[in-house]
């Protein structure tokens, strides 16, 4: 099976989105469709999280101020808010050949679009590069066990070189 599928796993705050936004841009010339998450931080402290597209659109993740039935911790998500944001991303255009998605997570798995949109684009011929949430169980253990993926674990010792040894991966 050929690896066309590649994850980037670690603990929280290593450096994930970190380097997949240095990924997205080191990769810009393949037009790649995804996104990643931003922390919403006001007076200091997180509030929730944002989703930015990597055309610059913008759409609400969670919050603490939001009601929602779904929650982790103390945040709320907002599933619709963020199914809309799905929508607007060009995941499956036949131009796309390279997605890029900050995180295959708890909050986002609340979504049964994305869910779904994730078993597709990771069943497509499109090279995808995506974070995934080091634990979990459902989704996010059964994408681990897929044989056409490669693993990269994040570490605070390996977070300035890993850049390169993904880059090697990938055939475009």
């Amino acid at each position: 099976m050929i690896i066309k599928n590649i994850l980037i796993t670690g603990l929280p705050g290593v450096g994930k989105t970190t380097l997949i936004r240095r990924l997205a841009e080191e990769l810009k010339n393949f037009h790649p469709a995804g996104f990643y998450t931003a922390e919403i931080r006001e007076g200091g402290i997180r509030k929730g999280f944002e989703l930015i597209s990597l055309d610059g659109k913008k759409g609400l993740l969670s919050h603490i101020d939001i009601k929602s039935p779904y929650r982790v911790s103390k945040y709320c998500v907002d599933i619709k808010g963020f199914e809309s944001f799905l929508d607007s991303i060009a995941f499956l255009d036949p131009a796309t050949r390279l997605i890029i998605i900050d995180e295959i997570g708890k909050m986002e798995c609340f979504s049964d679009k994305f869910r779904n949109l994730i078993k597709e684009i990771l069943d497509s011929d499109k090279l995808v590069i995506a974070t995934i949430a080091l634990k979990g169980t459902g989704i996010i253990s059964d994408i681990k066990k897929r044989d056409d993926i490669k693993l990269f674990e994040i570490t605070q010792s390996n977070r300035n070189s890993l850049l390169s040894e993904i880059l090697k991966e990938i055939k475009i």
